[in-house]
């Protein structure tokens, strides 16, 4: 089988991979997690669960490694992440199919996941020479003010699998140039794409003579995240995935008093008003609402229409859904691969039945899909649903193809308020040539949502800006613009260079 060519190019392929790795060194354990694809049901392969013993020998490695990472300069830590950039590059096409293969994103996706990899190293790199801080003027004479950023510490990052790989880069590669060390519990869904992504970068660190705590992967469930998320060692946590899991992982953290990266749900929303290019609009909402079968943060799962355009928008989406192609995401003929497994099918299904149950209009027929091509059991139809903006399924997030429609009726602020009228925030939309609609939406009575774009859809985020959301989407911010700051621990400095010791405020202590 071919996906085996590609695991040995990326070095993991040894019929089971130990799940804990320190650098390049990995443990053996007891109990196993298997990785079956969604694309055909076969087993790729398996890895060993992380034991709380080589968890904590994990976490030593990396406090050691941090002692020392920490004291090399920064430039020279983004000329590390540069070579991993290099070798994303030479790796891209292997990576690429297996995070296709094990996660059942489209392959052009997997592909697409890989080179946000490589990006963001790239903004890494020049990152690495930039970690500015400020300069100020001191009330006192002869006194100079400024401030700086040091390393935070250890990272731990947990991330989901609807990105198995990229989201782990964009903290990892920002948190290495800051100096700080990381550890990384991927999803257990898919967790030979984290052992490879770590296999590559520790081939560098030990090529680089360097401490091999400075990058290391655990593998397992709930309980190996809990472990992270409550350790005193842990300075940050960044962790993607639900809302409930986010709001368990600030909990036990700042109980601690430590720092949280949160980034949650999404229940985004495209807004199509008079003024809107209809060609522009199906695009932007077929692939927002059907790419990697509905199972990105970013997802399009609302569409908020003016009353006059709704039923010609409606015609438009029921043609092109017609013409999706679902099957094997490795072939780049098809354009919505499989859910990620059989609980996520289940709550797709739960879902539709409980939108027909409040009344939604079906649009488009969703149901699972079987027989030949769909032997996996994780093939669903993407479909559509006409509901009234009140019902209570549209203000919950199912992580599936299931796109609401809803007419708004009277100026773009009402259908800004539809937007906003739910828990989550954090990418948004809205399709318009009309300047004052855009900047209306724009505008800070417009959407309260971390992302918000004009004449593109929800999802498709390039890695020069922050990303993130508000309200239950956790309001962190990973990837690029000042993101970096998260990841540093800020620190005023005061220099007096004069002979006296004037006080602040003016204050006197003579002796």
């Amino acid at each position: 089988m071919k996906i085996r060519t590609y695991l040995e190019q990326l070095g993991i392929y040894e019929g089971k991979n130990n799940g804990t790795w320190i650098g390049e060194k990995s443990f053996e354990a007891e109990s196993i997690i298997e990785s079956f694809s969604p694309t055909d049901g076969i087993k790729i392969g398996q890895v060993t669960v992380t034991s709380i013993t080589q968890y904590n020998q994990v976490v030593e490695a990396a406090r050691s490694a941090f002692v020392e990472w920490r004291k090399v300069p920064s430039p020279q830590r983004g000329e590390i992440v540069r070579l991993y950039g290099d070798k994303l590059r030479s790796h891209k096409d292997a990576l690429g199919h297996l995070v296709s293969y094990e996660m059942g994103k489209s392959l052009q996706e997997g592909l697409g996941e890989v080179q946000e990899m490589i990006d963001i190293c790239d903004f890494a790199v020049g990152l690495s020479r930039q970690l500015y801080g400020l300069t100020m003027h001191s009330e006192r004479p002869n006194h100079r003010m400024y401030e700086q950023w040091h390393p935070i510490g250890i990272v731990g990052v947990i991330s989901a699998f609807n990105f198995p790989v990229a989201v782990w880069s964009w903290n990892a590669m920002i948190a290495l140039v800051c100096g700080d060390v990381v550890i990384w519990k991927g999803s257990e869904k898919t967790p030979l794409c984290a052992l490879a992504c770590q296999k590559l970068l520790a081939d560098i660190i030990k090529e680089q003579n360097l401490p091999s705590g400075i990058s290391s992967v655990i593998t397992g469930g709930r309980e190996v995240g809990q472990w992270l998320t409550a350790d005193e060692n842990v300075n940050l946590i960044s962790a993607t995935g639900s809302v409930p899991m986010g709001k368990a992982v600030a909990q036990v953290v700042g109980a601690r008093l430590g720092k949280t990266l949160l980034e949650l749900g999404g229940n985004n929303a495209i807004i199509i008003t008079p003024n809107a290019d209809l060609d522009l609009s199906t695009v932007a909402v077929t692939f927002g609402a059907v790419g990697t079968c509905g199972q990105r943060c970013t997802t399009t799962r609302r569409l908020i229409v003016h009353e006059s355009l709704i039923d010609q928008v409606c015609q438009r989406l029921v043609k092109a859904y017609g013409q999706l192609k679902i099957g094997d995401p490795l072939d780049s003929s098809n354009h919505v691969g499989p859910l990620i497994d059989a609980g996520a099918v289940n709550n797709y299904l739960a879902a539709i039945e409980n939108a027909k149950n409040q009344g939604a209009q079906v649009i488009v027929e969703g149901g699972k899909l079987d027989g030949i091509g769909y032997e996996s059991g994780c093939y669903v139809k993407p479909c559509i649903f006409k509901v009234d903006g009140n019902l209570p399924i549209v203000k919950t997030e199912t992580f599936a193809p299931i796109l609401y429609v809803m007419p708004y009726s009277g100026d773009v602020s009402n259908a800004i308020f539809l937007q906003n009228d739910v828990p989550q925030g954090l990418s948004s939309a809205i399709i318009t040539t009309n300047l004052l609609e855009a900047e209306k939406f724009l505008s800070n009575a417009g959407s309260d949502c971390g992302i918000a774009n004009v004449n593109i859809g929800t999802s498709g985020a390039e890695i020069g800006g922050a990303f993130g959301g508000e309200k239950e989407t956790g309001g962190g911010r990973e990837s690029g613009s000042d993101a970096w700051k998260v990841y540093m621990r800020r620190q005023t400095n005061t220099i007096n260079y004069g002979t006296t010791l004037p006080l602040a405020q003016g204050i006197k202590f003579d002796l």
